[in-house]
């Protein structure tokens, strides 16, 4: 009698993390990248930086190489010029956590045709963050299946666990074993408290089932992530990046025994899901640092190529450098945010 696996359609085995190491290496530039670029977050974290303030700026979601090498390319001759006060990030999401059902992530789908070639998407996503590194732009990403991740955290300077996700235990423990800065989403309902807990529990040790770098199942005993932090995006159409949130969220962190740092997400809910109203909480939180504000040590804005967003339509190829998940800014509208926050800072 079957009692098992009675809806699995299709099983096969998966190229173990280990050998994708081996075929798509971190090279002495990309390495540097990530060390130097998960040092200075800690800086930041420790309220050691020199600098004013983190900007992870990037696409909603990455689809294909081409768009994600341009991206890095302008963001890497940015950061040269505002890199004396800004330290800025690549936002590289392969990964997309749906409500319900849609496209999922370059990883899952690369081919955006639902035929789930993970194994083209491991390797696409491992050379995309390779060239991101060797451009001289650390890495940030969401970290979503714990598998996956073990495939591709060796390229990642910083990372994010979302909004539905962060009261999982399952991420939390991992988080506490990983090597880069993670910051913690607030609820979708706009809870901040889920995010605080979860801080301070990825900040303890651990022990839980993972995958090694052979493929084989293993136990995974860690030592506690002393680098996690707030990510406050809103809730719920109701925005929390105003100064009386901010105070809260750091007094709240304060009452948990924990150094105040928090990022802004410029998008989601803070921006009542509209892309162009990012450009009012950008300003809004640098107005908060020009007023003195220690707490908030970044934003997050999602931003491509080309300003907006497109359907996947069946049989179609999308069109470069626009969005196939959220509507973003378009590059120009970014590189002014960004040069106009580093003349008033």
């Amino acid at each position: 009698m079957n009692l098992n696996n009675i809806n699995i359609s299709e099983k096969y085995k998966l190229t173990p993390p280990g050998d994708l190491y081996t075929e798509i290496p971190l090279t002495e530039t990309s390495g540097k990248t990530v060390a130097e670029g998960r040092k200075e977050i800690e800086r930041f974290l420790n309220h050691e930086s020199e600098r004013k303030l983190i900007v992870i700026t990037g696409p909603c979601s990455v689809h294909n190489e081409d768009d994600a090498a341009e991206y890095a390319s302008r963001l890497a001759g940015l950061k040269k010029k505002v890199g004396d006060k800004l330290f800025l990030i690549m936002r590289v999401y392969f990964e997309k956590p749906r409500t319900t059902v849609g496209w999922k992530g370059l990883i899952y789908d690369p081919d955006l045709n639902r035929t789930y070639d993970f194994e083209k998407g491991l390797r696409m996503a491992r050379r995309i963050m390779q060239g991101v590194n060797e451009a001289g732009v650390p890495v940030g990403a969401e970290i979503l299946d714990p598998i996956i991740t073990q495939y591709i955290a060796d390229m990642v300077s910083w990372a994010a666990v979302g909004a539905r996700t962060t009261e999982s235990q399952t991420h939390r423990q991992m988080v506490s074993g990983l090597s880069m800065p993670v910051g913690f989403k607030n609820a979708t309902n706009g809870n901040i408290d889920v995010a605080i807990d979860a801080v301070e529990a990825a900040s303890a040790p651990h022990a839980f089932i993972g995958v090694l770098p052979d493929g084989q199942t293993g136990i995974f005993k860690t030592k506690g992530n002393p680098y996690c932090h707030v990510i406050l995006r809103g809730g719920r159409n109701s925005p929390n990046f105003q100064p009386q949130y901010i105070a809260f969220t750091t007094e709240l962190l304060k009452q948990h025994g924990l150094t105040p740092n928090i990022i802004v997400d410029c998008s989601h809910d803070n921006s009542m899901k509209n892309h162009k109203n990012q450009r009012t909480v950008f300003g809004n939180v640098i107005r908060q640092k020009k007023e003195g504000n220690r707490s908030v040590i970044g934003v997050m804005l999602e931003s491509h190529l080309k300003e907006g967003r497109q359907k996947l339509v069946p049989g179609k190829t999308p069109e470069r450098g626009l969005s196939v998940t959220d509507a973003c800014l378009g590059w120009q509208e970014t590189e002014e945010l960004i040069s106009e926050a580093y003349e008033e800072l």
